[in-house]
């Protein structure tokens, strides 16, 4: 399993779903998809999804925080 970063390059929004993908070794429209599905479910998908957006480093800045 690789960092869970928001890749720079595959993002649609804010890249989270794509860096789950990646986490998990799913593509990430399979990723977008369970996300979507989910989203008819009751709870707080979105409100996860922007702490997510906030929360996780982008790829670049993760490389460099690394690299120290």
């Amino acid at each position: 399993m690789t960092a869970l970063a928001r890749p720079t390059n595959g993002r649609m929004i804010g890249g989270v779903c794509a860096a789950l993908a990646r986490r998990f070794g799913t593509s990430a429209t399979t990723m977008r998809v369970i996300f979507l599905v989910s989203c008819l479910l009751p709870g707080p998908q979105f409100l996860l999804y922007i702490a997510l957006w906030i929360l996780l480093p982008s790829e670049d800045k993760a490389k460099a925080r690394t690299a120290w």
